[in-house]
């Protein structure tokens, strides 16, 4: 229990909810169980109609006094439970004053007025009924991302949970308070592929992208369906393991479906009215998986494929090869004084180091097994070909592919219309990290002057996670949509914002896990006041 305790000794109070005294930050709480009141003594009975208050937070903020039911626990006198026999409104938020004028029965108030601030949550559900407080109003906007739906269940990395997608997304079409359903990134999996293995077998990305729906076709249908239905507004964005996957060719497995495009490869998508939220994919922020021009020079085309490619397509063939020692003697690099874009090479060597000694392969570092044929790469290249290595006499340490990726990160965090540049030994060294891209929800969007945003939702790390932060402008919150696939420490997540309607206060933010048997589970919930 957590709790809220008075410091006078003869007369305290806690409560069976987390506390906060803030209207700017209430705790969730759903309407199945009474708030309960445990006192350090016995309560006067005649003083709990003075003593204790109840009001309902308005949209403008101003507080609007209401009944209140109030009971003892049964054979008891320093419990009480409030509206244990009625139900408060889900969707409102609420202030409880205990004052000083709520005696025990030997006549001791508390030293200092109990305030407390909560919200009632939706009882959220995905059944045709519906949510009853939603009346038949479509106001619910849902997140999923990370789906990495691949063309060989070989090696793709969702099998077990497709079937529980598939039912999943036929709650979601017949369900009616749903407004909008959107696809953060990382739909279609292009990267996650062995490395010997000829990503296209000789024919285009078009194919390639239809033959992932081929394989994929009970999800395809069961998106289909809702796009087609119209009732709920279906939005993709591109993420990095869909990075060069372009409109056509999502229209050719998804006919009708809106999409969130800005710099190729990128997307971030603002609902029409809803300007306080934001949603992407994540990889804009990550040093290894945003959009990279630094092979151009190489590929003669427009390329914008990241070094993450090229992990990617290792690390499958590592986990398939269940690991395996390498017999080749790792690189060294060693720190030379040449300059801030060389110790840059460095920090990028030694994060190259720690991915392939946790990710090893069979094949030897100059062995040319990966096969590219995307992008305007057509040549089979080695793990050395992407590694950074030392010239013995000068000690320059260059790279072969990617070559520049250190010089031109700002002029490539300019081409991605990145807000708030992220220094460039930060993106490195942090570029692994889950917590790098949460912290960048709030240095891009709720730290930034120039953004609005309350709401960030991002993909990317698989990581699902809520996160809250307060500031003179109020409440905002960040989640990580997380992901569907098989193997996951926490899969089959999603998220739900359920903004204000009819005048109601305030906008919640939950993330939930669904289950193989259609059950959905309430992971974390905020509320967000006053928003519209």
């Amino acid at each position: 229990m957590i709790s809220k305790k008075i410091d006078k000794p003869n007369f305290r109070v806690e409560s069976n909810i987390s506390h906060s005294n803030k209207i700017e930050d209430p705790i969730v709480v759903d309407n199945l169980n009474p708030i309960i009141l445990t006192f350090s003594d016995d309560v006067d009975s005649k003083t709990i109609s003075d003593g204790i208050e109840l009001y309902k937070i308005r949209s403008d903020g101003e507080e609007v006094k209401i009944d209140i039911r109030i009971t003892f626990k049964e054979n008891s006198r320093d419990i009480l439970y409030i509206n244990k026999s009625g139900k408060l409104s889900e969707g409102e938020e609420y202030k409880l004053v205990i004052n000083s004028k709520l005696n025990s029965l030997n006549g001791s108030s508390l030293e200092e007025e109990f305030i407390l601030y909560f919200a009632i949550d939706y009882s959220f559900n995905l059944n045709r009924e519906g949510i009853s407080d939603l009346n038949n109003e479509r106001s619910l906007i849902m997140v999923i991302s990370d789906l990495h739906l691949g063309a060989n269940d070989d090696y793709a990395e969702i099998n077990q949970n497709r079937d529980v997608l598939v039912n999943f997304l036929k709650q979601v079409r017949y369900s009616p308070h749903i407004k909008e359903l959107v696809i953060a990134g990382d739909l279609v999996d292009e990267w996650f592929v062995p490395m010997h293995l000829d990503t296209f077998n000789g024919k285009t990305q078009r194919d390639f992208v239809k033959a992932v729906a081929i394989n994929n076709k009970s999800v395809f249908a069961a998106f289909n369906d809702v796009i087609k239905d119209g009732n709920v507004k279906v939005t993709y964005i591109p993420g990095n393991h869909d990075i060069l996957i372009d409109s056509g060719d999502i229209q050719s497995i998804l006919p009708g479906i809106s999409e969130a495009r800005d710099v190729k490869g990128l997307g971030a998508y603002v609902p029409d009215d809803f300007p306080e939220l934001i949603i992407e994919h994540g990889h804009r922020y990550n040093f290894f998986c945003a959009p990279d021009f630094s092979n151009r020079k190489i590929t003669d085309t427009e390329s914008i494929l990241p070094p993450g490619y090229f992990f990617t397509r290792m690390a499958t063939s590592s986990v398939i090869e269940g690991r395996s020692a390498n017999n080749d003697d790792l690189p060294v690099i060693r720190k030379n004084d040449l300059g801030a874009e060389q110790f840059g090479y460095f920090l990028y060597w030694n994060i190259w180091m720690e991915l392939i000694n946790e990710f090893p392969v069979s094949s030897g570092f100059e062995d040319k097994v990966i096969n590219t044929g995307l992008d305007g790469l057509t040549e089979f290249y080695s793990i050395n070909d992407f590694l950074p290595y030392q010239d013995p006499e000068t000690c320059y340490i260059d790279v072969k592919l990617h070559k520049g990726i250190i010089e031109s990160w700002d002029e490539r965090q300019d081409n991605n219309l990145v807000p708030i540049k992220i220094p460039r030994e930060e993106a490195i060294l942090k570029a692994a990290l889950s917590s790098h891209l949460d912290e960048q929800a709030g240095i891009q969007f709720f730290d930034n002057p120039d953004s609005d945003k309350k709401i960030v939702i991002f993909g990317h790390t698989h990581d699902a996670r809520v996160i809250t932060s307060l500031n003179e402008d109020g409440k905002q919150v960040y989640v990580n949509s997380g992901t569907w696939i098989d193997k996951n420490k926490c899969t089959m997540t999603f998220v739900v914002v359920a903004p204000p309607h009819d005048n109601k206060n305030p906008t919640f933010v939950n993330l939930y896990q669904y289950s193989s048997k259609g059950n959905i589970k309430k992971l974390k919930s905020e509320a967000i006041p006053h928003l519209k």
